[in-house]
């Protein structure tokens, strides 16, 4: 990893990986029995009080090995797109930057769907090095490190090789704000791949693309901390990742597409069509 990350001799990787499976165990014995269901920005925007405990468990894990490092947590922002884009631009250029959603998939936790995760990222200078997406209900350690690969339960992992669209598994979501979104454009790719899956978390997508489970994912208006340890993982999986225009991607970016590689062009002329 660029930069000494290691302050007293710890890999940041290891204590990610380490504070991502105590708050997944925590959050697992949680489900069905958290207090208090609270809306954000809308009646598809939720938190529970879980979701604040475990992002708390994970900066306080990370500060013990890392203190001088700054903090962007999903739960410590404001709702809206808006305060999303302004607290990035107050901390991207940090020389160290953890990115944390601690619960992905907050509405399948509320509703008992087992299909959410806990999502770790790490920039440097704006640039993320690393990722660890976990998903407690299946025991996956997700976790990838800028120039050495990504890994699940020691296996490397790699993007699918389907080529074409038509014989590619996609997946994407809805954002919370629904009339940002076109749902005509899920309906019409479906006649044109093997088929589409929305199942409601964009970082654990991201981590099947990266395992060859997905051959593509394609999201509008996601916040960083709902991509950043995913992106990681699919690039240092050998996918390609970039905004909806093509342009690479970068911390800022919010209309995401990542794939296999093989199928990105032909996504990307469907999405801008």
């Amino acid at each position: 990893m660029s930069g000494n990350t290691s302050i007293v001799g710890k890999s940041p990787v290891a204590v990610a990986v380490n504070a991502a499976a105590k708050a997944g165990e925590w959050i697992k014995t949680k489900l069905g029995g958290f207090d208090n269901l609270m809306l954000k920005s809308s009646e598809q925007d939720l938190v529970t009080e879980v979701d604040k405990g475990a992002e708390l468990l994970i900066k306080n894990l990370l500060r013990t090995y890392f203190p001088d490092h700054a903090f962007l947590g999903e739960e410590s922002v404001p709702p809206g797109a808006e305060e999303s884009r302004q607290a990035l631009e107050r901390l991207k250029n940090e020389e160290y930057l953890w990115i944390i959603d601690p619960i992905d998939g907050t509405t399948n936790f509320v509703h008992g769907f087992p299909f959410f995760c806990v999502s770790i990222g790490l920039a440097h200078r704006g640039e993320v090095v690393a990722g660890i997406i976990y998903d407690p209900i299946h025991d996956e350690m997700f976790v990838g490190e800028k120039g050495k690969g990504a890994y699940l339960r020691g296996r490397k992992l790699q993007v699918s090789q389907e080529q074409r669209l038509a014989g590619s598994l996609l997946a994407t979501g809805f954002p919370p704000r629904i009339e940002s979104w076109h749902p005509q454009k899920v309906a019409g790719i479906v006649p044109k791949v093997r088929s589409v899956r929305t199942t409601g978390s964009a970082a654990l997508h991201l981590a099947y693309v990266a395992a060859g489970r997905l051959s593509g994912f394609w999201e509008p208006n996601l916040n960083v901390w709902d991509m950043a340890a995913g992106i990681l993982l699919v690039q240092e999986a050998g996918g390609r990742v970039s905004d909806f225009e093509g342009n690479p991607y970068s911390l800022t970016v919010r209309d995401v597409v990542a794939t296999n590689g093989h199928i990105h062009d032909e996504l990307l002329e469907y999405i801008r069509g």
